[in-house]
């Protein structure tokens, strides 16, 4: 029996086989485009290694093939007598995660990493602003992942993935030089680390340093497939950064390329998040956005979210609705909603439809106690303020200047001094 690269045994007594495994393992945690092929390497070395199995369900997963996804876990249980008991342990958190139960999944996996913690498959699914404790839609989830990415560091030593996941942490409870610091060891260890480079633009963001991230994120991009699990996104923080410096030729072609449904190749749920909150994002600092693109969302956001359950999804889904003017889909967003921060998608879907209205007071109105726990929408700081922008916007369209100054320098600082609000400079 043989140890993975994390030094976790695993059921396998093919050289191979457990090779392929680390190789997808690792092109996994740094959002590489070849996990699943790896692991499907893996398995073909040794078909009865369930942890294989797993791995390219995951792989698939976010792939966004979930019939095959389906498929590989089923072919894991085939085989996981005989395994080790954490491998066991391993491959029952994966199945609560794909029979759609988060709350047990998240409560599995904490339970898990305190025997094992070293099983880093397991241990990222609750890593990150987009795992299952940044989507758990409780108030103080930004804490809650910085006390699980602390309790970890420990056991990890200098481990690339582990200090820039660690780093997201640190970022987002707002320890922006630790994040740094530990982001720059992460992609020394290993520079082609989609994720660090990913957190090392937010931190970049949430330090005002719009010409550094952007000069950082459109050189790092070059060398990254565009069948990355990020590209997409990425591409959507070049697009921000250059909306922010001014440079929108330059934000318009990252949209195009990386960003919207004719150029991402990423999840439905990346494609339609961060395009809907660039466009709205463009329109708050002044620039038009053509009718059409917003159509085109509405028509995206009814193909791949027709019913609602993913709060942070939801949110852009109404948004887009809002804006091309498709009152119906909206109504069914407000109606229907449903899912982790389903409270709060409600008005902040009717505070869109108050914008589209050009209602301000309406939009105000509603926006208060979405504000009151932006958070638990899920999704990091710099997506966040797409509400936060909203919501100064509307103050200005009613005259009151002085309090949409007042508020975004005590609610977001870092935007203060250099407002992406047309007419706030």
């Amino acid at each position: 029996m043989f140890k993975d690269h994390y030094g976790n045994q695993i059921t396998t007594g093919v050289d191979q086989a457990r090779d392929h495994y680390d190789r997808g393992v690792a092109s996994f945690l740094a959002a590489g485009h070849d996990a699943a092929d790896q692991f499907a390497k893996s398995i073909k070395a040794d078909p009865g290694f369930a942890l294989g199995h797993v791995g390219l369900a995951r792989a698939q997963m976010m792939s966004g093939d979930m019939a095959s996804a389906k498929a590989s876990m089923a072919a894991a249980k085939t085989c996981i007598d005989g395994a080790t008991a954490r491998e066991q342990a391993h491959l029952n958190t994966f199945d609560l995660l794909f029979q759609g139960n988060p709350v047990g999944c998240r409560a599995a996996v904490k339970s898990h990493v305190q025997d094992h913690p070293r099983d880093v498959m397991v241990a990222q699914l609750c890593s990150s602003v987009f795992g299952l404790i940044g989507f758990s839609g409780e108030v103080g989830r930004e804490a809650d992942l910085l006390a699980f990415t602390s309790a970890l560091m420990p056991h990890y030593g200098e481990d690339w993935w582990m200090m820039g996941i660690h780093a997201v942490s640190l970022c987002e409870t707002g320890r922006l030089a630790e994040a740094d610091r530990l982001m720059e060891k992460s992609l020394a260890l290993n520079p082609r680390n989609a994720n660090a480079a990913h957190f090392k633009g937010h931190t970049l963001y949430e330090m005002g340093e719009a010409h550094a991230g952007l000069a950082y994120l459109k050189d790092w991009i070059k060398g990254y497939d565009n069948r990355g699990l990020l590209h997409g996104h990425l591409s959507w923080h070049i697009a921000l950064h250059s909306l922010h410096v001014g440079e929108i030729d330059d934000m318009w072609t990252y949209i195009d390329s990386g960003v919207g449904p004719g150029g991402s190749k990423g999840l439905p749920i990346n494609t339609l998040t961060d395009t809907a909150a660039i466009l709205h994002r463009a329109e708050l600092a002044g620039i038009a956005v053509p009718p059409e693109r917003w159509a085109e969302m509405s028509d995206y956001a009814a193909k791949y979210f027709p019913e609602t359950g993913q709060s942070f999804a939801d949110l852009h889904v109404a948004l887009a609705h809002a804006m091309a003017g498709n009152g119906d889909r909206l109504a069914h967003v407000v109606d229907t909603a449903k899912g982790f921060a389903a409270d709060l998608v409600r008005p902040a879907a009717q505070a869109w439809g108050a914008i589209a209205r050009q209602d301000w007071q309406g939009a105000v109105d509603h926006l208060i106690p979405a504000l009151a726990q932006t958070e638990r929408f899920g999704g990091s700081r710099a997506q966040r303020d797409l509400l936060e922008l909203t919501y100064v916007n509307a103050l200005m369209r009613l005259g009151r200047d002085a309090e949409a100054k007042h508020t975004l320098a005590m609610r977001r600082p870092v935007l203060a001094t250099h407002p992406p609000v047309a007419g706030l400079q």
